[in-house]
């Protein structure tokens, strides 16, 4: 009787996803004029992506100190231009050599 009760977790979690994406286009028909919702909507996938990011850097290094080394070397090279591939050669080249030094 227990194997039931997956359903019905499985139709609430489908409901709620669901609500979530359809609600906002039902409800706000006109355009957003609030800066400040429009600012903090335009922002939101990145703040989304960076928290399921930042503990997988600190975790996947093998050591924390290691993860963060690569954070900040990745976040340097970022600011500095370049590209998504070269930032993430040099901060896998980074986590390598810290592997190999600790």
């Amino acid at each position: 009787m227990r194997d039931n009760g997956i359903w019905i977790y499985i139709v609430l979690m489908a409901l709620v996803t669901n609500l979530i994406r359809i609600l906002p286009v039902t409800v706000i028909r006109k355009k957003i004029r609030s800066r400040f919702l429009r600012s903090f909507l335009y922002y939101v996938p990145y703040v989304t992506l960076a928290v399921m990011t930042f503990p997988a850097i600190m975790d996947a290094a093998g050591s924390p100190l290691a993860g963060l080394a690569a954070l900040l070397v990745g976040i340097v090279a970022a600011w500095t231009g370049l590209g998504l591939f070269p930032v993430s050669i040099i901060c896998c080249v980074s986590v390598f050599v810290l592997g190999l030094v600790s």
